[in-house]
């Protein structure tokens, strides 16, 4: 019996000084990522699914890693004021409307991306909120 609580103890400990070694950069990551997953659930899942699967032929998934780098830069565009018109994921054609989400801030908008370019087979690192001003500022 007391060994088995040493042994906990110990765990614990170790557990505990794996945690607090985590990098400032890897801490401000969970930060977004966290806030962004909260978000997602609020504001996207609806529609996209829980796990970014989008709906059939209406709604496009959010698992095309390679569209979702090369459009990097518009990403928050698309949050903010909406999309509309055409576009090819994974093959596949999809043409309709996506709401703005004109209430989200440029942080929520930049946890929201966080999240999704690092959830559904994406992996992106951190998108903060400067690069989210800096893209908003050249939305068409």
């Amino acid at each position: 019996m007391k060994l088995a609580f040493i042994t906990g103890i110990g765990l614990l400990f170790i557990v505990a000084l794996v945690a607090s070694c985590q990098s400032d950069e890897q801490v401000e990551f969970n930060r977004y990522y966290s806030g962004g997953s909260v978000l997602y659930l609020a504001h996207c899942q609806n529609c996209h699914g829980e796990k970014g699967e989008g709906l059939q032929a209406l709604i496009p998934p959010l698992t095309d890693s390679v569209f979702m780098k090369q459009n990097r830069p518009s990403l928050a565009c698309y949050i903010k004021n909406g999309l509309k018109g055409k576009l090819s994921i994974v093959g596949r054609e999809f043409e309709g409307e996506m709401p703005a989400a004109a209430d989200l801030s440029p942080i929520e908008i930049a946890k929201v991306l966080t999240y999704v370019t690092n959830s559904f087979g994406n992996k992106q690192g951190l998108i903060d909120l400067q690069q989210v001003q800096a893209d908003l500022k050249n939305c068409r």
